[in-house]
């Protein structure tokens, strides 16, 4: 008697589109002002956060924060991240960063420029007196006012191998091994900055909050 084998039935195929699991990650966008130093900071960083999508654009030689941010917002309203914006964005491009980062210094119009880029959804890092407070901060405390050059000279001190005027860089992956502690001491920094009723005074810095979102990106990335 012949067998009739039955044949098995294969499971009616998921056409429903399974919805991904991974997270966007953000790119980052930084205008800066600085040629040598801030450059090798962030790529240190990028370095250190390999998870991350960050491109630097250095702006040399305008030294302007107002100039800075306007060049942050442009880019911004291309990318269609500026509140308001007309452009759609995919969801990638919701998690995008564009990043002003510049100094006090005597630069003038410095407080304009914060309020442009608050206007328009721009971030921003900046430091007062000089970026230079922010690598300072890596190595100790500092809550003394200081004017650029001396700033720069502290700097010099903890880390020989800076110079200002040779236009040589701090080992900048050494200092990003250390910036958890950098971000603590900025904290500090702005909190008594507003207790004294000056949140822009000298010395502070923002550039903490910049580390800290990228880190924070790089972490989620890897998970």
């Amino acid at each position: 008697m012949a067998r009739h084998h039955r044949r098995r039935e294969r499971p009616a195929p998921n056409l429903k589109r399974r919805r991904s699991q991974r997270e966007p990650r953000p790119r980052f966008l930084l205008y800066c002002e600085g040629k040598n130093t801030e450059p090798a900071y962030f790529k240190a960083i990028k370095r250190a956060c390999a998870s991350t999508l960050i491109a630097v654009e250095v702006t040399p030689g305008v030294g302007v924060p107002h100039t800075i941010a306007e060049r942050a917002v442009q880019r911004a309203r291309a990318e269609g991240l500026v509140r308001g914006s007309r452009r759609s964005k995919d969801s990638f491009e919701e998690h995008d960063q564009v990043w002003a980062v510049f100094d006090r210094d005597e630069h003038p119009r410095f407080d304009e420029a914060i309020a442009l880029c608050d206007r328009h959804g721009v971030l921003v890092g900046r430091s007062n007196p000089c970026f230079e407070l922010w690598l300072i901060l890596h190595e100790r405390d500092h809550d003394r006012f200081e004017h650029r050059d001396e700033m720069q000279a502290i700097l010099e001190r903890l880390r020989p191998e800076y110079d200002k005027d040779g236009g040589k860089t701090p080992d900048c992956d050494d200092l990003v091994s250390r910036v958890q502690h950098a971000e603590r001491r900025a904290d500090v920094l702005l909190r008594r900055r507003r207790e004294s009723g000056h949140p822009y005074g000298n010395p502070s810095t923002t550039v903490g909050h910049l580390t800290r979102e990228i880190r924070e990106a790089d972490e989620s990335a890897r998970r």
